[in-house]
This record gives C-alpha cells, sequence and structure tokens, in this order.
C-alpha cells in the first residue's frame, strides 16, 4: 500500500483496496492453468493509480512467490524514474520495495515483472500522478545569476505573497529618470495554479527591504550573470561574471557625511548623452538611496558614473554616488548589462 512522507497509507482505487483487504493471499492462476510465478499480497492490483505530491516520499511494495519451493524469484521494474530506487529480495517467495521522492509534477508510469527460469507472471502496470507542492520557495537570484522583470503596470508590493498584506511601497512602471521601472526578483512563489508571486528587492527608504508582488504585474524575466561590488574602505570597484573577476577600478565614493549607503541593491537604468560633463560619457542609476541629498539628477537615488573630475580620484569625493574615470565607465558599460546586482560594503 503507498504511503505519503508521514508514513499514513492511503486508497486511491477500489482496485487497491481489495488488494490490500487480501494481505495475506496471494493471487492464485486460474484454474487448470500452470505457472511457475504469482504475485501475492501486499501487491496492488494491475492498472491501479495513485496520487502523490512534488517532495513527498512515495512507497510501493510487491511480493511474487514461486510455485515450487526451490524456485528463485526475480522481479524487475521499467520505466523507473531517475530519483526512484527500487529493492528486491530473491527465494521463492520475493519481496520488493519502490521508494520515490519526486522532484517534478507530472503523470508517471511504472511496470514490474516477476519471473522464475525464465517463466513470468503477468506484467503490472500502475499510474502515478504527482501534484505541484504549492508550497515551496524557488531562489531565482544568488551570487552567480540574477533574475529581473520590468514592471509593467502599477503595482503594490506587500509584506507576504496575499492580496490582503500590509503595503510596502507602490512600484512605478517609470523611474524618476523616466526609463523602464525594473526590479530584481529574489524569490518565486506558487500559491496555486493560478497564482504567483515574486519576492523583489525594492528601490526605496529604508534601504535593503524586500516585498512580494505579483507575477501577472512584472514582465518577462531575464537573467544575468554579472555581480558589480564596490567597497567604500579601498575605494574601489569590481564586476564578476559568474563568481570571476573581469573587472577592476578605483572609484571616489561619498563624504562621511553624504555616504554612499551599504548594502544590497542593483543596476536599475543606463544613461547616455547627459550633456552635462560632470556625469561622463555613461552613467547607471541604482536601486540604492541616500537619506541626503545625492549628486545624481533629482536626489535621492545613488547613481555609477563618470566623471569630469578624475584628479580628484580614488577618494570620497561625491554627494554619495560613485565616480569613476571616464576609460573605466566606458569599459563598465561594454560588460554590464542592466539587471545586474550591486553589493555595497
Amino acid at each position: 500500500m503507498p504511503e505519503d512522507a508521514t508514513g499514513r497509507c492511503y486508497r486511491v482505487t477500489t482496485a487497491a483496496a481489495i488488494a490490500a483487504a487480501a494481505a495475506s493471499l496471494f493471487l492464485a492462476p486460474a484454474s487448470g492453468e500452470t505457472a511457475a510465478v504469482t504475485w501475492a499480497a501486499p501487491t496492488p492490483r494491475d492498472r491501479s493509480v495513485f496520487t502523490t505530491t512534488v517532495g513527498h516520499m512515495f512507497t510501493l511494495r510487491l511480493a511474487a512467490a514461486a510455485t515450487t519451493a526451490d524456485g528463485i524469484v526475480r522481479m524487475r521494474v521499467t520505466d523507473l524514474p531517475p530519483t526512484a530506487e527500487f529493492s528486491s529480495s530473491g527465494g521463492s517467495l520475493a519481496r520488493a520495495t519502490l521508494r520515490w521522492t519526486p522532484d517534478r509534477a507530472g503523470d508517471f508510469s511504472l511496470r514490474f515483472t516477476a519471473s522464475v527460469a525464465g517463466v513470468s507472471a503477468p506484467t503490472l502496470t500502475y499510474a502515478v500522478h504527482v501534484r505541484p507542492n504549492y508550497d515551496l520557495t524557488q531562489t531565482l537570484t544568488d551570487d552567480k545569476v540574477a533574475r529581473w522583470a520590468p514592471v509593467l503596470r502599477p503595482t503594490v508590493a506587500r509584506a507576504r505573497p496575499k492580496p490582503s498584506a500590509r503595503a510596502v511601497t507602490t512600484l512605478a512602471t517609470r523611474t524618476s529618470d523616466d526609463t523602464q521601472n525594473i526590479v530584481v526578483v529574489l524569490d518565486r512563489l506558487d500559491v496555486s495554479a493560478t497564482e504567483r508571486w515574486f519576492r523583489v528587492r525594492l528601490p526605496i527608504l529604508p534601504n535593503n527591504q524586500t516585498g512580494w508582488v505579483s507575477a501577472a504585474s512584472l514582465g518577462h524575466l531575464y537573467a544575468v550573470q554579472t555581480h558589480l561590488y564596490v567597497d567604500r574602505a579601498t575605494q574601489t570597484a569590481r564586476l564578476e561574471r559568474r563568481g570571476v573577476t573581469i573587472f577592476r577600478t578605483r572609484v571616489g565614493v561619498g563624504h562621511p557625511y553624504w555616504p554612499t549607503p551599504r548594502g544590497e541593491f542593483y543596476i536599475r537604468s543606463k544613461l547616455m548623452g547627459f550633456g552635462d560633463p560632470f556625469y561622463g560619457p555613461v552613467a547607471f542609476g541604482t536601486s540604492a538611496r541616500s537619506a541626503v541629498l545625492t549628486d545624481w539628477p533629482g536626489g535621492g537615488f545613488v547613481g555609477v558614473h563618470g566623471t569630469s573630475m578624475p584628479e580628484l580620484l580614488p577618494g570620497r569625493v561625491s554627494h554619495g554616488c560613485i565616480r569613476m574615470r571616464n576609460a573605466a565607465i566606458l569599459r563598465l558599460a561594454q560588460l554590464m548589462p542592466v539587471g545586474t546586482p550591486l553589493t555595497i560594503a
């Protein structure tokens, strides 16, 4: 009889119930037939259907008996899922156990055979329906790969993945730089077959907040393999791709009274052609916010940009933004896409 992860048995078909009731009886061959091996209890009836859940242990037990005392029964299974384990004992009464913790939902078929000296019992075929586990959260962003998505419509980010949860902030479709607003997506949660939520980084104060938004409010997920690290103490920046450093430069950071904030952020936008040499040829907007005014246009947000005063670098020279030489920002612009995570230490 199949068991769930708690060890409790359950019936899914009338045929399986009949088989369990006959737990002490062999399924003997029809009258007048000669058979070298027969299926025995607790083997479920042929064509039984079972249901389990992703991440839960599914157990199936079978037995087969030889009709002669010296017969050696061999049991086998075909179409065994890659993560399943099947063990079988030998002898005139053989017992077998299949243990399987499904890692994906779907419908699966299992076929079992039992034989003695080349003579086989009828093949048994079972169907297993694996339901998705909607309580499992899938991590989408780690230190090697990050995923981001555009905000398609104004949406409320909530403290928990449910419509009635406390609102943390509202995300607009455009940034203050009039670029497409994007968010880095950290985790995915499927509440049901039709309801999905994403946990995202939020570009708000206090820094380093996250919230849950409905997947219906976001667009396609894009993957990036880069990560920008800024060290305020050493006044350096480095870009990694899948954990390997591919770019490094000295930078300017904020004065102690206009500090560059510490935390986990992301690159929100890429801007060119400011028309103001102060920002250099390329500037990146980030999700990092300053509690005091920064030198980013409009104030408040922290940018990564070039400079018209390279003689000041490195140093604590800005109102919170991260400055680098123009040659360095041009090189970084070739390597770093929008959506890249940013760690400021």
